[in-house]
């Protein structure tokens, strides 16, 4: 009996190790981005849009900009979608994606990020963080898979709220009452608030 329980435990330990390591390689891969991203932020030598800029060439990699696209349309509505229509609804989705994000984090210029914790979920990984400037912090939750190209990120939580969940319910809005061309315009000519 104590034999098989070794064996168990043997067997097991590669798998809990896989797990610690998974949890590590993400959360490293972060840190080392926004790492970069705050030494941009930092810079004296860069105005607000070389900033910007800077920082999309360091975040964008991380992003599986195409699955979120898709996530936030669920299977409701992006199968029914012709590959034109994918095409310029995840073009139009990267690019405001990528300003809300870059919108956030430009904001801050004596920053520091403090992670709170890695979780694994299943076969994906959940790092939280606070981007912390002065008296200003926001939560962030990085939620990461495995692809074949490394970790990527699937979903962002800012201040507990999902962007893909946010989206999926903006876009259901426009799609029960119209057409995915009325989405695409909305898209392409947003309104100034």
């Amino acid at each position: 009996m104590r034999a098989l329980f070794c064996a168990v435990l043997l067997l097991l330990i590669p798998g809990i190790t896989v797990a610690v390591d998974s949890r590590h390689a993400a959360e490293a891969l972060l840190k080392g981005k926004l790492d970069s991203v705050i030494l941009v932020l930092q810079s004296k030598d860069l105005d607000l849009q070389g900033r910007r800029n800077e920082i999309s060439n360091i975040v964008t990699p991380m992003f599986d900009f195409s699955l979120m696209a898709k996530l936030t349309l669920g299977r409701k509505y992006w199968p029914g979608l012709t590959k034109e229509q994918k095409d310029r609804f995840t073009a139009l989705f990267i690019d405001l994606l990528k300003d809300v994000y870059l919108e956030k984090i430009s904001l801050f210029t004596n920053e520091k990020v403090v992670y709170q914790g890695v979780v694994q979920v299943k076969n994906k990984v959940h790092v939280e963080t606070d981007l912390i400037s002065g008296n200003s912090t926001i939560s962030m939750l990085y939620k990461f898979y495995k692809s074949r190209n490394g970790w990527k990120i699937y979903d962002l939580e800012i201040e507990g709220v999902s962007l893909i969940t946010t989206y999926r319910s903006q876009f259901d809005e426009v799609l029960r009452k119209g057409t995915i061309d009325d989405l695409l315009l909305k898209l392409e000519k947003p309104e100034k608030t």
